[in-house]
């Protein structure tokens, strides 16, 4: 089997989501700028990872249930991650940026210089 078979073989594998990059995302999540004192979890989702957390401000949820926070895929063709932010009020999520490390996704998050993602 030559290399560029073999390379098409390997992208067919969905390595995404996996619990190591889960907890990699999780943990990131410390080193936050805003709404440092609720707890946000990081759960699997087809091809990805789903950003939860407490509403902060109560401006989405009243009650200060469970909110979605953003949205990180894997697109497994290109090799790179997609980042999305939760319009709450269409109920539907946008795209925010693309980056070839999750690491850079996790600092996009954290940091929310657009204030899109904790709110």
């Amino acid at each position: 089997m030559n290399a560029a078979v073999t390379k098409r073989a390997v992208v067919g594998l969905n390595a995404h989501p996996n619990e190591v990059d889960r907890k990699r995302i999780e943990c990131s999540l410390g080193s936050r700028r805003r709404y440092r004192y609720v707890s946000p979890s990081v759960r699997p989702v087809k091809d990805g990872y789903l950003i939860e957390s407490p509403c902060c401000s109560r401006d989405i949820d009243k009650d200060g249930r469970v909110i979605d926070v953003a949205l990180i895929h894997h697109d497994a063709v290109c090799e790179l991650w997609k980042l999305f932010w939760k319009d709450h009020a269409r109920g539907i999520w946008q795209f925010h940026s693309v980056h070839r490390r999750l690491s850079a996704v996790n600092d996009e998050v954290n940091a929310d210089l657009d204030r899109v993602f904790w709110r």
